[in-house]
């Protein structure tokens, strides 16, 4: 056994390749300490601190950060109108810094040099991971084996990970029926890597199914209410979780996509974000209904910058936080509720209510002339038209030189 190290705080999940790392690290002489978080996936707990016990972890912490993750994470995305590439809700992008400031956070309450994680030296979750923990604790040190040559040189791919866990009596749930990898939170669950590098390869999802809700907005998300049975849930976690049980069974919010990952490279994922779908499309609509027309261009600006950001690692950068400053403080008029359905895997809008709309259904109306003249519309063409007017006639006196 090597020399002594340090205490490491390794972020553990359980499975193949931070089992490996956990006995890895000690082999190279570090005190692991190993941190689970609970954040919405369906996983044995209790089991999984066993096993991190039996591979030799001095200390296992398990910590769950379902509420924070929502309140602190999800809800700033929801009010963003948060899309990567215009179609990801960013579900794994969110967690990965509620995670990691609990790593710190453990690291400091154990006096730990070192915090560790399992991310490829591929992909952006490194980044993530990184990023939070050295804005949150400049001082730390990480340890990435995925980035050190003895360590993906030894296990250049998965099957001298499954040697090395047979050799080491180290239980892993990976098997081949499952030959990809799969992250899942409350927000989301994404396939991705494996059968599913090829992008022709086909995924299969959650079937379809028909039912109604009818989520309340009011700068964040506050109340759902099941209209066929009238169920309510109020609390932010409570809430989240109804609508991914509903939207989930009724194939909401599956998607299939080339990104680009921030790293430099096309990577093919494969994600479910169910309530985050329902919250998306609920919001977007209230918010239509009730912010401004200029305020909400300059909004939707800022939102995809913020995702841009919460997609590359960056949400606790200053540019992240003063982005969420503002976001935040667009969305004071975004009260509400939005009446809505889910089936066979879509959202539908069937109506929406506001103390704070902007809709005048006077002003609008084809019947009722209200506090508006149509004869102003005419100067108002006019004025438009002036510059096209002007660029065409310009273009037909280039055109006409040009044939001479």
């Amino acid at each position: 056994m090597a020399q002594s190290k340090g205490t490491v705080v390794l972020a553990y999940s359980g499975g193949l390749d931070t089992s490996c790392i956990l006995v890895w690290l000690k082999e190279q002489g570090y005190d692991v300490v190993a941190y689970l978080a609970n954040i919405g996936q369906k996983e044995d707990f209790e089991a999984a601190q066993k096993k991190a016990l039996a591979l030799g972890a001095k200390k296992v912490y398990i910590e769950d950060v379902s509420r924070e993750f929502v309140e602190e994470f999800i809800w700033p995305a929801v009010q963003a109108n948060a899309l990567y590439e215009d179609r990801y809700l960013l579900g794994t992008a969110l967690a990965r810094p509620c995670i990691a400031r609990k790593l710190v956070e453990i690291a400091q309450r154990e006096g730990a040099q070192y915090v560790a994680h399992g991310a490829t030296g591929k992909g952006n979750d490194q980044v993530r991971f990184e990023l939070t923990c050295y804005a949150l604790c400049p001082k730390i040190k990480v340890v990435a084996p995925w980035r050190l040559p003895e360590f993906y040189q030894r296990f250049p791919g998965r099957r001298e990970l499954m040697d090395y866990a047979k050799k080491h009596g180290i239980p892993v749930p990976v098997t081949p029926q499952t030959p990809w990898s799969m992250d899942e939170n409350l927000m989301h669950i994404s396939y991705e890597a494996g059968i599913l590098e090829n992008p022709k390869v086909i995924g299969h999802g959650h079937p379809a199914g028909t039912a109604a809700t009818a989520p309340g907005a009011s700068r964040v998300p506050v109340k759902v209410t099941n209209t066929g049975d009238g169920a309510t849930r109020s609390s932010a976690l409570e809430l989240f979780v109804y609508l991914n049980d509903i939207a989930g069974k009724h194939g909401v919010g599956r998607i299939d996509i080339v990104e680009n990952r921030f790293v430099g490279m096309k990577s093919r994922g494969i994600y479910e974000t169910p309530a985050g779908t329902i919250l998306y499309h609920a919001h977007l609509d209230i918010e239509a209904f009730t912010m401004d027309r200029e305020v909400r261009k300059i909004k939707q600006g800022l939102s995809l910058k913020f995702s841009e950001l919460v997609y590359n690692g960056f949400w606790h950068s200053p540019e992240c936080e003063f982005l969420r400053e503002c976001i935040g403080r667009s969305q004071e008029p975004v009260v509400g509720t939005v009446r809505l359905s889910v089936f066979k895997g879509q959202v539908y809008i069937l109506g929406r209510e506001s103390p704070r709309s902007l809709y005048n259904e006077e002003l609008v109306s084809m019947n009722v002339q209200g506090d508006y003249e149509p004869a102003d519309a005419t100067g108002f063409i006019n004025i438009n038209s002036l510059r096209l007017k002007e660029y065409h006639r310009l273009q037909s006196k280039v055109t006409v030189k040009q044939d001479e």
